[in-house]
């Protein structure tokens, strides 16, 4: 956000997209050569556990590519994207067809859907007329839309029978719910019948069941104790605490074992630790709630107590993964003596956390022993994470004292130790850099290609094709491009979830999916799947909560698991991926007032995408507002220069115009030099104008370095990162540029 106002909401979510590493080239390698699998799968019933995995995958893909081949023979699906009026027309062709096929239900099916939306029933109804018969994966969906098209003629008899026809016919579908709601809308007794409370029962997760609960609360308050518990297990909503703060005050004698823990997860996952630690007490004591009871004293600064709860938990159990994490909050709580005693626990007992360790136990010693430490970090772990940034500060140190002799020494240590590490494109990057200043073009051209090949997402990725000569436009031109973007109007398959759910989510019917997505998950909040959570970050985006959805798929990365960890590795090589990731929302208005403003369209969804995630109403802790988040002084100057007497700073159209304008007026202060415009932006042009009086700006490279400001100088590097990715993902020329390198890896030597 423009600089005066503090702290960006941007900042707090920097670098994610650089943060990605690398797709295991073998698991690439292995899905190419089909006669290599074929071995592999042969092997099976030697090595069950790898080779059946790896056979589950070659058998998804095969079943996804025969999906994908039915899905190109519904037109319909390329109209989802449209707006109802711009797609009504084609819709009623495709509906109109005498042909019975999977086309027509589906238009059928969307058109009534919008004019319910309409409010237009009768439209509607001739639609859903006898549609259940030729569309069974929706049809419990179908009765339900017939019943609210009838209610919206007047006709509620004939609207109780169609839901009534449903919950008989479909007791197994999460739209009973639905149906159960919508018939106690007119006699509120009926949500106490016995039916309703087994539909809840069965489907407690589902929006509408929580909905029926809370109208009981209201109705029945004797019935307080259970019906407040089903919504402190299932809903999951922030306002859901002050049902758990009620249950605690109320009815701690009443609550069992597992209701605390019910009660301890929901306080977790919504960030009130102190009480997640109270309640995990009278939970049942396991690795995980005996963890969490240390960590929430920890982070609600009780210290002293924390620390004893992870020196018990450590005794408790030795073994645990967590007992890594609390042997280094030990250290952290202790004076140097103990802590290095902690962290020297961690590496005899944690070999795979030995490594960064190493390197946080050489903060804490005298200078000949943390010497030898690192030493001890590089003779054991060469390949580590933590040798690799060790390597990384010392190439760091080399360069600024010139020696490029020894900065590229270590540079290249890290690109043949650490080529799937996140500094490895860093180092080759600058190895180009200074390969081309040495006058060595080739070798430079080889490492720049290799970042390419190896790390197609990062920052340096972009950094290195501008060095290559490709037109992605460089820190002093970009504004002034106007790429090409394609973004594709059809929806992939979902990877999870019931046909109908996928069926849904096809069609765009996304509230629908929503519900049904909660239902089927029921209280699932912590143990998903890797296809789960990927599909539970779709289906967020689909409904305008992008910032969630995104970081549900970005966390994916954070799976320990080596099977998760692999599977997470062949869903990065998808595009539907990438395009969750990134996605290109309020497109229309960005395309627009980028025109208008002549600021390159995809550096301003990379700006937005950095500080709001897309979400329109966001507002940061010091008052920034919106896709752009500006402070409503800025908004207001801006406004005023160019006329604009009535706005709103959560209406997409206008905190984009008044965005734009802000960007290209930063643009204007730096003669269009896009890096120190995005930097002023963040930082404002006072510390700007000062970073470039002090560091100069012969090299913009190393002006970025050089930026003192951490929050910054990641700002810079995320938007510009977002900048490439939106290309490779959307943009025909630069993907079809970077296919030559998806099946090869460039060495550097």
């Amino acid at each position: 956000m423009p600089y005066s106002h503090g702290v960006s909401l941007g900042a707090l979510l920097f670098r994610d997209s650089m943060m990605e590493k690398q797709p295991t080239r073998i698991i690439s390698f292995l899905f190419r050569s089909s006669l290599l699998i074929s071995v592999l799968l042969g092997l099976i019933w030697v090595l069950p556990k790898g080779f059946q995995w790896l056979e589950q995958q070659n058998l998804l893909l095969s079943r996804e590519k025969s999906t994908q081949l039915s899905k190109d023979d519904s037109l319909v699906l390329s109209l989802v994207s449209a707006a109802p009026q711009q797609r009504q027309s084609q819709l009623e062709e495709i509906a109109s067809s005498s042909h019975k096929s999977l086309s027509r239900s589906r238009a059928r099916y969307i058109l009534a859907s919008d004019l319910i939306e309409q409010q237009q029933g009768e439209s509607a109804l001739k639609y859903l007329q006898g549609l259940e018969k030729d569309y069974p994966q929706l049809a419990a969906l179908i009765l339900l839309q017939r019943g609210r098209a009838y209610q919206l003629m007047g006709e509620g008899d004939r609207a109780r029978e169609t839901w009534e026809k449903l919950i008989k016919n479909y007791p197994s579908s999460p739209a009973i719910v639905d149906a159960h709601y919508q018939l106690g809308q007119s006699n509120s007794q009926y949500w106490r019948s016995e039916a309703v409370r087994d539909a809840i029962a069965l489907f407690p997760s589902h929006p509408r069941s929580q909905k029926i609960i809370r109208r009981l609360l209201a109705q029945n308050p004797e019935d307080s104790f259970q019906l407040l518990l089903l919504l402190a297990k299932y809903e999951k909503e922030p306002s859901t605490n002050q049902i758990r703060d009620r249950l605690v005050k109320e009815y701690s004698s009443q609550l069992k074992s597992e209701d605390w823990d019910a009660i301890a997860t929901g306080y977790w996952q919504q960030g009130q630790y102190k009480k997640a630690s109270d309640a995990y007490q009278k939970a049942p004591r396991n690795q995980r709630n005996a963890y969490r009871i240390a960590r929430g004293m920890h982070l609600s600064k009780q210290t002293a107590r924390a620390k004893k709860a992870y020196q018990t938990y450590v005794q408790e159990f030795p073994d645990a993964k967590e007992t890594v994490l609390a042997l280094g909050h030990l250290a952290s709580l202790s004076k140097s003596t103990s802590a290095i005693a902690y962290l020297d626990t961690i590496i005899s007992k944690f070999p795979d956390k030995a490594p960064k360790t190493l390197l946080r136990k050489a903060k804490l010693q005298g200078k000949q022993s943390a010497q030898q430490t690192r030493q001890l970090l590089l003779k054991k772990y060469p390949k580590s994470q933590a040798a690799a940034e060790y390597r990384w500060s010392l190439a760091e140190k080399a360069a600024s004292a010139d020696n490029i002799k020894e900065a590229m020494n270590m540079a290249s240590l890290i690109v043949a130790n650490n080529s799937d590490s996140n500094i490895a494109a860093e180092a080759a990057f600058w190895m180009g850099k200074w390969q081309q200043q040495l006058g060595n073009l080739e070798k430079s051209r080889t490492s720049f290609e290799y970042v390419l090949a190896n790390h197609p997402q990062s920052f340096y990725a972009w950094r290195s094709a501008v060095f290559l000569g490709w037109d992605v436009g460089d820190f002093n031109n970009v504004r002034y491009l106007t790429p090409e973007v394609k973004v594709p109007n059809r929806r992939s398959l979902p990877k999870a979830g019931s046909d109908t759910f996928k069926e849904l989510y096809l069609l765009g019917q996304d509230r629908d999916a929503w519900d049904f997505w909660q239902a089927e998950m029921g209280d699932r909040k912590e143990d998903l799947t890797v296809d789960q959570q990927f599909t539970e970050g779709l289906v967020k985006i689909a409904n305008g909560n992008y910032l969630r959805g995104i970081n549900r798929i970005w966390s994916l990365k954070n799976r320990d698991d080596p099977q998760e960890q692999k599977y997470w590795q062949l869903l990065r090589q998808t595009p539907e991926y990438w395009q969750a990731l990134f996605p290109f929302a309020f497109e229309k208005p960005i395309l627009h007032w980028s025109e208008k403003r002549q600021v390159n369209p995809v550096l301003v969804v990379s700006l937005i995408r950095q500080e709001s995630r897309f979400q329109t109403e966001i507002r940061s802790w010091a008052g920034a507002t919106g896709l752009m988040q500006l402070m409503p002084a800025t908004a207001k100057w801006v406004a005023d220069t160019i006329k604009l007497p009535n706005y709103s700073l959560i209406n997409p159209d206008d905190n984009i115009n008044l965005g734009t304008w802000y960007l290209n007026h930063t643009h204007e202060i730096y003669n269009d030099n896009s890096l120190l415009a995005i930097a002023s932006y963040n930082a404002g042009p006072g510390n700007v104008r000062k970073w470039k009086n002090r560091y100069g700006f012969y090299d913009p490279d190393v002006f970025v370095e050089n930026i003192p400001f951490r929050e910054t100088k990641n700002y810079v590097e995320s938007v510009f990162g977002n900048y490439w990715n939106y290309l490779r993902i959307y943009n025909p020329q630069i993907s079809q540029l970077l296919s030559r390198y998806s099946d090869r890896e460039v060495s550097k030597k």
